[in-house]
């Protein structure tokens, strides 16, 4: 196997809180608070603030302050090309993931992925 194969298996995505922060996102219609993903994903606000922090550096997230009651609150949303890259980083892993198992000897499933590339288009709106 060599390092072209793995590429797509982006660094930035591929830490656990940083797939689960994500992950969170994609399941929000909206923007979503600090603090529920704070709460979500378990983490404490400095741990969640550096990876936002990381992940809105690549582009990936975006944060904007609101004023609620005198309160700053800051919301959290998914950007298009970080979604993208996302949804890139997720085939990847699962192709990896499916190379590895079939090397294990592991049967294939004969049900459908939830990451099908089917799935993947309609994810991304190109179904």
């Amino acid at each position: 196997m060599n390092n072209e194969t793995l590429e797509p298996l982006e660094r930035l995505f591929h830490d656990p809180t940083r797939l689960a922060l994500l992950s969170a996102l994609l399941e929000t219609p909206e923007a979503a608070s600090f603090t529920g993903l704070k709460t979500a994903c378990g983490l404490t606000d400095g741990n969640l603030q550096s990876h936002l922090r990381a992940l809105e550096a690549a582009g990936v997230v975006s944060l904007r302050k609101e004023i609620h009651n005198d309160r700053a609150r800051t919301r959290v949303e998914i950007t298009d090309a970080g979604r993208a890259k996302f949804l890139d980083y997720l085939e990847a892993l699962e192709a990896a993931l499916r190379r590895a198992a079939e090397a294990a000897g592991v049967a294939k499933s004969s049900r459908s992925s939830i990451l099908s590339p089917d799935g993947l288009r309609a994810a991304r709106g190109e179904a």
